[in-house]
């Protein structure tokens, strides 16, 4: 009986506990509902009255550094290397000889070719005698000439491969890092070295299909590399004739002195490409802007109320975005708290 009333009283603490309960914390919740408000209470936001101003219009784009020419020195003929006449990392001149194949067998084979060149001209040269005395047909003449123009034509290509143990530079530039030591055997497939001429550099970039009528040849650019404050210029000089179908950009390529040294090929530049001053522009802070899933829309303030307006936009810099439709001068735009703006919803600017 005792250990039934027990259980009895322990009921009834637990169910009076669990009632005290709900009612501290329907009192808490009505003291935070009394502190933030109620749901019908206007927003407090930040806000601007949108102004027209002349906007410099400047698109910032990312581009690729390229090197003005660039090749990899390779042999044409195998052999043995006879000797190395560049140093690496240094600046060679156009037409210096950078590494020598050794020639012997190509000197034999053109001593030999000589001779034969020799003896097939005299042959020629008896058989025009002989067919003038009508000693010879026409034909046979004919085949001591066609022996007499391979002759030669083998002695020509036998000069040509010598030449080409010989390897020059078709450039001037900085050479990089030798593959070879003297005493190689070296093949076409061997690479030596790249040769890379700094002294100017291409920058290669793309603009959406919409800015293509505003860019120019002879345009100046702008831009800039990691790691460095320093601002660059480049001069565009080709504008690829198609907009790429894949991403519908338009390539352009531009070139810049390179005298310091301090650009490299390979490396990222940031571009800013000026296109057409614009007057009359409107220019909002970014954090108005709020991506939908059609493009892009503003708040702004209208009787009280928080209205929606879609927006095209364009240009964007760090800090602010031009809208080319959707707004104008006098409308009075909210600039915070619009992920959390509803349409309608009761707001009180602070400008």
């Amino acid at each position: 009986m005792k250990i039934k009333n027990l259980i009895y009283a322990l009921l009834i603490i637990s169910i009076g506990g669990f009632i005290a309960y709900r009612i501290v914390s329907n009192k808490s919740k009505n003291e935070e509902s009394k502190k933030f408000g109620d749901k019908g209470a206007p927003t407090v936001v930040t806000g601007l009255v949108v102004k027209t101003s002349t906007f410099d219009n400047n698109l910032s784009l990312s581009g690729s550094i390229e090197a003005n020419e660039q090749i990899e020195i390779r042999s044409e003929v195998s052999g043995i290397v006879e000797g190395i006449y560049f140093t690496e990392g240094s600046f060679v001149n156009k037409g210096q000889v950078l590494f020598k194949v050794n020639d012997i067998e190509l000197k034999a084979q053109l001593r030999q070719a000589t001779t034969k060149e020799g003896l097939t001209a005299e042959n020629e040269r008896r058989a025009k005698l002989l067919l003038q005395k009508e000693a010879i047909s026409q034909e046979e003449f004919d085949v001591a000439r066609a022996d007499h123009a391979s002759a030669q034509a083998q002695t020509q290509l036998i000069r040509a491969q010598i030449s080409k143990t010989a390897v020059k530079a078709p450039f001037s530039g900085k050479i990089g890092l030798r593959s070879i030591s003297p005493g190689s055997y070296i093949t076409p497939t061997v690479l030596v070295a790249k040769l890379v001429n700094t002294g100017k550099l291409k920058i290669t970039f793309s603009i959406p299909e919409k800015y293509a009528t505003q860019v120019k040849s002879g345009s100046t650019i702008d831009f800039t590399v990691s790691g460095s404050t320093k601002a660059y210029t480049a001069k565009i000089y080709a504008i690829e004739p198609e907009v790429a179908i894949a991403t519908r950009t338009l390539q352009i390529r531009a070139i810049a002195d390179n005298t310091d040294g301090k650009l490299f090929p390979g490396t990222f530049a940031d571009v800013k490409l000026p296109l057409n001053i614009i007057k009359d522009a409107i220019v909002v802070p970014t954090e108005a802007i709020v991506p939908v899933q059609d493009g892009k829309k503003v708040f702004i303030s209208n009787m009280g109320k928080a209205k929606e307006v879609m927006v095209e936009a364009t240009t964007r810099t760090d800090a602010s975005i031009l809208i080319l439709s959707g707004l104008k001068a006098g409308d009075t735009l909210v600039t915070s708290g619009v992920m959390s703006l509803k349409n309608d919803a009761p707001i009180k600017i602070k400008l």
